[in-house]
């Protein structure tokens, strides 16, 4: 997994491309820790995502719920794969995705 992060002001971007899974959702886990402070505006980009598991559902999780209480979170560029995923999940009516 390869993650990308881009900041303008408060507005970061989080470009994620491979596999989010169980051992690679840490990674970006502790990446979002440290890079959400102050930030109002959190997009996620997934076109590169190839796939992705509970563990990544559940970072993605609890980065909205981060946002919930400081700003607004999208998810853009979904794959169909990744949307039957998220549809399945009920993650197509937690997450903010802009298609």
């Amino acid at each position: 997994m390869t993650v990308l992060m881009n900041q303008d002001g408060s507005k970061l971007t989080v470009s994620v491309e491979g596999r989010l899974d169980t051992s690679t959702s840490p990674k970006l886990e502790a990446e979002l820790r440290s890079a959400v402070n102050g930030i109002t505006e959190l997009e996620f980009d997934l076109e590169k995502l190839d796939y992705i598991s509970s563990a990544g559902l559940r970072v993605l999780l609890a980065a909205q719920k981060v946002m919930n209480r400081q700003g607004v979170m999208k998810v853009r560029n979904v794959s169909p794969d990744i949307m039957e995923i998220f549809g399945i999940t009920g993650f197509d009516d937690i997450l903010n995705i802009e298609m």
